[in-house]
């Protein structure tokens, strides 16, 4: 199996100053993978940038325009920072990473559609599963994993995506953008009710969309074993019927028991349990092929420790 993990210094550069989404969250996590040898059992692909007309896959140029100029205020002489929202700080370099975060999970489609027994890491950021196709927001600039699987249809010719969110926090722009598609099914477990407030079990799409978004709303006392059971029930009845041509994953660390933002109390095994249900999900549908992109985890000690077990079980 050939494990891509995409990565680029410039992740670095989106600068969020005293914030849980920090370029800490990177840099103690390559600094991790360096040290245990990971990087010798892995192709690191650089990023490419995104193209406006990728981006505009999912989002309106009205938003694509606002991240800019927000960015491009931020770079004036005392500026300081600019803010989407009251969560989602812009700095001067932010619209420019932004695009090299949606092009680095780009360049993994890519790679792992055109190379037999392969999957990828993307650890990039911002984030994305709150970007909203109007409007950005919960830390997230452009949704990263929605503009994946629009590309992966437009690009590549792919019919069917599957986008499996395990991000403690409901990904409600990669909903959005999807709510009325019956060719992507996206799957998210989430603590609830919870930041963003959407998420419940009666939002399931519109339209030829209608089944095709699946919520699996948890609360904060589930304890692993009940998680893990929704896990795999959700690939059993939902993404292996889907018969999905790739699949994709927002992965999300927050859910982890010592994250700050976080409370559902899962353990670093977790994350390799869910990760090896999704590896013989996708070896079943789809030749393996599987993109994960980092979305959320802010617990600067455990996210590399919660990484190398999802890493390790994309690589068994």
């Amino acid at each position: 199996m050939t494990i891509y993990l995409v990565y680029s210094d410039i992740y670095l550069e989106h600068d969020t100053g005293q914030h849980p989404e920090t370029s800490q969250r990177l840099a103690a996590t390559m600094a991790y993978l360096k040290r245990k040898k990971w990087l010798e059992r892995v192709t690191l692909l650089d990023p490419r940038r995104a193209t406006m007309e990728e981006i505009e896959y999912i989002h309106s140029r009205k938003h694509i325009e606002s991240v800019r100029k927000v960015a491009e205020e931020a770079a004036l002489p005392a500026a300081g920072r600019g803010y989407l929202d009251g969560d989602t700080p812009v700095s001067e370099k932010s619209y420019e990473v932004a695009l090299y975060a949606a092009g680095g999970v780009l360049t993994a489609v890519d790679k792992v559609i055109n190379t037999p027994k392969s999957n990828s890491l993307c650890l990039v950021r911002p984030p994305g599963h709150h970007a909203r196709p109007d409007y950005g927001m919960g830390f997230c600039l452009f949704n990263n994993i929605a503009i994946a699987a629009r590309y992966a249809q437009k690009k590549h010719g792919l019919k069917k995506i599957a986008i499996i969110d395990w991000d403690l926090h409901h990904g409600n722009g990669t909903q959005e953008a999807f709510w009325n598609d019956d060719s992507v099914l996206f799957c998210s477990l989430h603590r609830y009710p919870y930041y963003p407030g959407s998420g419940s079990e009666a939002e399931t799409g519109s339209g030829k969309g209608k089944g095709f978004t699946v919520n699996i709303p948890v609360s904060d006392h589930i304890s692993s074993r009940e998680y893990l059971d929704k896990f795999r029930q959700l690939m059993d009845d939902k993404v292996r019927p889907f018969s999905p041509d790739l699949i994709l994953i927002s992965a999300g660390f927050d859910g982890y028991k010592n994250d700050p933002l976080g409370g559902l109390g899962l353990e670093i095994a977790d994350f390799a349990a869910m990760t090896q249900m999704v590896r013989a999900a996708a070896d079943e549908c789809c030749a393996g092929r599987i993109v994960s992109a980092l979305e959320g985890g802010y617990d600067i000690q455990g996210l590399p420790l919660c990484i190398e077990a999802h890493l390790s079980a994309l690589a068994s």
